[in-house]
C-alpha cells in the first residue's frame, strides 16, 4: 500500500528539536546546531538533565538560577544553566571551578 501524499512531504522535511512533550512550543526555525538561548522550565530541567520536579528544588535552593521574566513567560538562560551546572559538585565533593584552569 502506498504512503499517503501527506507521508510522503512530511518525509523530505527537516526534522526539529521539538519534545513532543511541550504542546506549546512551535518548530524551530533554527539550525539544531543553534541551540536557544532561552529555554522553558520544562526545557531547562531536560537540559541539565533532571525532572522539572526536581529542577524547582534546585532553583530554589539556589544551585540553579532564577529566571527571567520576558512579560508573562518565565526563561532559563541556557548560558547561566551551564555556569551552575559546572560549579555543581562532583561524586567526590569537588566542584568544577574556572579559575582553577587560568595559568597563573
Amino acid at each position: 500500500m502506498k504512503d499517503s501524499p501527506l507521508r510522503a512531504i512530511q518525509s523530505h522535511l527537516p526534522r526539529t528539536n521539538v519534545s513532543p512533550r511541550d504542546e506549546r512550543h512551535r518548530p524551530s526555525g533554527l539550525p539544531l546546531s543553534l541551540p536557544p538561548r532561552g529555554l522553558s522550565r520544562v526545557q531547562a530541567a531536560e537540559y541539565v538533565g533532571v525532572s522539572p520536579t526536581k529542577f524547582d528544588e534546585l532553583v530554589r535552593d539556589g544551585r540553579m538560577p532564577s529566571p527571567k521574566r520576558i512579560d508573562g513567560r518565565v526563561i532559563f538562560d541556557r548560558l547561566r544553566l551551564d555556569s551552575a551546572f559546572a560549579a555543581l559538585p562532583d561524586e567526590g565533593g569537588h566542584a568544577d571551578d574556572v579559575w582553577d584552569r587560568v595559568a597563573p
